[in-house]
This record gives structure tokens, sequence and C-alpha cells, in this order.
């Protein structure tokens, strides 16, 4: 078996752990924070939604950073460090007796979170360009096997063993992930070419702002996590009004975990055609079905139309991270591919927190069915704007960065 294939199977496992366990905690945040006193039901849902979202927000800030780091040291020292920090915080929320030390380690678990998109990096690096989509593709089906079952298993355990012991046993599996990429991966680093530049990091970002096509995949990443995370919290509240079962919670489980699947099933075919016919290609083509799946939604009458719906929009956004991946590795110079990595899962971090504000405020005002129209509308315009990139020139991200650096030099 060569190295690669070894990191290769070694990442898919530790995803999936990583994946799995760490949505374990997910179903049972606002059940754990009324556990640390006499609450008001409006102050646990105002803690909840900022215990879950800052996560994302130290996240979204340390990821260009992390990639920094990782285009210097490797990929496998941050991994390393992801793995054991995640696992750390999580044990130590098994113990803690407030709210604010809660919101403390949640802040210091997005700092450390990136284990996964870094993983996506990692092996987007040692695979050769030709295959990097399917290959992507094929890696992301362990992470999201991993977020189909965890949230599950994660009740399963609470309800049988408690809070506290769920905590701990998150944090020991995922310590086994880090421990399995620690002995496990030997990662074979790509020496810069002797006329390599050194670029400042305020170079990278201007010359991500001003290339076109790049600059338009990361809001396209950023795009896939809105139209995922803004309904998610809603999910439950749509799924009653359409059916008059009192297994509520349940049924809103299996209709969010339908786009699960698909993504699962169609993911590594997407990033294989995508090495086949070109990255562009594909991903015009996917934001297309993406809107033409979920508008439908808006509209169902019984609660079978929209899990078969919610199947379809699946399939169709299963090919959009490993694509959006494939075509930020093939653009990126080596030298500052971690760096540029960084600041694609930034924006997939962004997209995390803007969705489930922006999902709230929308149904707020206009209803939660209208979630689904503006949703589609921001896929459609991408799908245009993304048209109208492909005919324009194509540009070069090192002339680009060479143009910022000599710009920012005058």
């Amino acid at each position: 078996m060569t190295v690669q294939k070894r990191n290769f199977y070694i990442m898919f496992v530790s995803n999936f752990l990583v994946a799995g366990t760490a949505t374990m905690i997910m179903p049972f945040l606002s059940l754990y924070i009324n556990t640390m006193g006499d609450f008001s039901d409006a102050y646990v849902q105002k803690w909840s939604g900022m215990v879950f979202g800052i996560t994302f927000v130290s996240a979204f800030l340390m990821s260009p950073i992390w990639g920094r780091i990782a285009d210097k040291f490797g990929y496998k020292p941050i991994l390393i460090i992801n793995g054991f920090g995640i696992s750390i915080s999580i044990l130590l929320m098994g113990f803690v007796d407030s709210v604010e030390a809660f919101f403390f380690l949640r802040l210091f678990m997005g700092i450390v979170t990136g284990f996964i998109p870094t993983s996506l990096a990692f092996i987007s690096s040692q695979t050769p360009k030709e295959v990097a989509g399917k290959t992507l593709g094929t890696l992301q089906m362990g992470s999201v096997s991993g977020t189909l079952f965890g949230p599950v298993l994660g009740g399963l355990l609470a309800d049988s063993f408690g809070f506290q012991y769920t905590f701990v046993i998150t944090s020991v599996v995922i310590s086994l992930a880090a421990v399995l990429v620690m002995i496990g991966i030997n990662e074979i680093r790509k020496a810069p070419s002797a006329d390599a530049h050194v670029y400042t990091r305020k170079t990278v970002f201007a010359g991500l702002m001003h290339h076109r096509l790049l600059l338009h995949v990361m809001i396209i990443t950023s795009l896939i996590q809105i139209g995922n995370f803004s309904i998610q919290p809603l999910l439950s509240l749509y799924v009653a009004g359409l059916t008059d079962s009192t297994d509520v919670a349940f049924l809103a489980g299996i209709t969010f975990s339908a786009a699960g699947i698909g993504n699962l099933l169609f993911a590594r075919y997407w990033g294989r055609l995508g090495d086949s016919i070109g990255y562009e290609k594909v991903l015009t083509f996917l934001l297309l079905l993406a809107f033409l799946f979920i508008v439908p939604q808006a509209f169902v009458t019984e609660l079978w139309q929209l899990i078969g719906l919610r199947l379809l929009f699946g399939i169709a956004v299963g090919g959009l991270i490993p694509i959006t991946t494939a075509l930020v590795r093939r653009e990126s110079p080596i030298e500052i591919q971690g760096e540029v990595m960084g600041y694609n899962t930034s924006f997939r971090f962004l997209g995390s927190i803007i969705g489930p504000m922006f999902g709230g405020i929308v149904s707020g005002f206009i209803g939660i069915s209208s979630v689904f129209f503006v949703t589609g509308a921001l896929f459609l315009l991408s799908y245009i704007v993304l048209i109208l990139t492909r005919k324009m020139p194509d540009q070069d991200f090192e002339d680009v960065l060479l143009e910022e650096e000599a710009h920012q030099r005058a």
C-alpha cells in the first residue's frame, strides 16, 4: 500500500470518528445548560444560541492562521493539535457548573476546530490534480457518515448514561482519532520551487478578493452552509405543520438526515465527474440543481414530499464541497495552499454563523416556507454569477498576487 493510500484510509476513519462524536453533543446543548441552574426558557434559548454559534465565530477567525502555519510546518501537526484540542475542550465541558464556563470552552473549541477541513486540505495536497475531486468526494463520505449517526447516538448515550459520561466518551473517541493521525500519518511535503515567492497575509487576502473564480468559489462555500443551516433550527417546526404525529423530533431528524444520505450517495460521483469534464462545469450544474430542489420544499403538503426533496437537495449539494475544495487546490500556488484553504474554511464557517440567524430573521418576517425561496434565490444568483465568471478571461492567481504586491509597495 502506498503512503498516500494509507494516509487517505486513516483520514477517512478519523473523519468518521471526529464528525460522529463531535455532533453527538449537539442535540442536548440546551438541555445541558438547563441543568446548571433554575433558568427561564428565554435565558436558556439565548445562551443555547450563543454557545452554539461562538465555536463557528472563533473557527472563522482562526482558519487562515492555521492554514498559514500548515504551509510552514505541515498539516500533520495542525491535525494533531486540532484533534487533542477538541478532545480536551469537550472533556472539560462535562465538568463545568456555569453557563459562562461552558461558553468559554466552546470558544476555545472553535480556536482548535478545523480537523475535518484541514484533513480535506491535507489529502488534497497529497493527491494528483486529475483525481482530486473523486478523492475529496470519497473522503467527505467519512465525515457525512459520522454526522448522520452522531446526533442519534449522542441522544441515546445521554438518555442512558447522562450528559457527563457522553462528554467523556466523545472526548476519548476524538483522542483516538488524533492518536491515529499521530502514529499512522506520514506526510509527504512538497518543497516549494527554488523561485517560490513569499507572500504576506495582506497580499494573499487582497489577491483572493481580486481573483474572480476563487472569490466566487469561497462565496459558494458560505452559501452551502447557509443553505444547510438556515432551515436546520426551523425544521422541526416545519415538520410539525406537515404531520399529526407526536414524534416530531424523530421525524425532523429523519427529514434532516435525508439530505445527508443524498450527500453520502453522490459526493464521490460528482467529484469524479469534475475530474473528468471540469470542476467549473459540474459546479455550475450543481448550483442549478440545488436551486431546483430547494424551492419546491416551500410548497409541500405531505411529509414524504419534503423528505424526498431533501434527499434530492442533498444529492445536489453533496458535490459542492469536494468540487470547491478541488478548485481551490488547483488554483493555489503550493507555497500558500494551506493559507488559501484556510480562507476557504473561514468562508465555510461564516456560512455556519449566518445560516441560523438568516433563517430565523427571514422566517420571523415572512414565514418558514419563505426561507426556501430566499435560499433558492441565493443559489440561483450564484449560478448566474458563475456563468458570467466563466465567460470572462482566465486569471492566473500568481499574476494577481504579484500585481497586488506591487500595488501595496507603490
